[in-house]
């Protein structure tokens, strides 16, 4: 996408939240409120998202947005869809977008997932918490994202991304997660993301 494909979305998507009456409210008018327009398409309105397979951006650490769109623009991730937003990203200020998304309130979303399946994610989840902690929220210090409440698509897809060795080939720190992920079922992932998920 080029730069002057973008600025037309940018400008539209400001003046309708000029219009609605939210453009300056509080995080929501920060140096990465532009650029981060172009996310909510797929991500929704703030990072918001509504969808079960788009990762929720509103309230993520500053230091794991950036470190996912940087691989995602260098190539690292791979996601034809997501490059070259990602380059996007980068190219009109990265620092900005991260702390933009990460100011913003995460809505608290109804959960969907069977209980049952979350009850046996529940009993699996030990297995996670020894990295993630026992909450699930990670460990900024040793690059281990939180898990609580994204979508239980998004986790499920991640989960088997990991298993099967397409998400980040030859990244070194996550050759813990990959081998551990590839001794779980895939009937116990979905059972796992449906429980983190419904974590808050």
């Amino acid at each position: 996408m080029e730069r002057d494909n973008v600025m037309p979305i940018v400008l539209i998507s400001l003046l309708l939240l000029a219009l609605t009456g939210t453009a300056g409210a509080g995080p929501l008018d920060g140096p990465g409120a532009p650029t981060a327009v172009i996310c909510s398409a797929c991500h929704g309105f703030a990072g918001q998202s509504q969808s079960n397979t788009m990762p929720i951006l509103a309230g993520m650490a500053s230091w794991y947005f950036k470190k996912a769109i940087q691989d995602f623009a260098a190539g690292k991730r791979t996601s034809p869809e997501m490059e070259p937003y990602a380059k996007q990203v980068v190219q009109f200020g990265l620092d900005d977008v991260a702390a933009y998304f990460a100011a913003q309130k995460r809505t608290v979303t109804p959960v969907t997932s069977d209980p049952a399946a979350i009850e046996r994610g529940r009993a699996a989840a030990a297995q996670c918490t020894l990295c993630h902690g026992a909450s699930g929220k990670g460990d900024p210090a040793k690059g281990v994202p939180d898990l609580t409440g994204q979508p239980p698509g998004y986790l499920k897809s991640q989960m088997l991304l990991f298993k099967a060795d397409k998400r980040s080939p030859g990244d070194a720190q996550l050759k813990v997660v990959k081998a551990l992920m590839a001794t779980i079922p895939d009937e116990q992932l979905a059972d796992l993301a449906a429980y983190w998920s419904s974590v808050r």
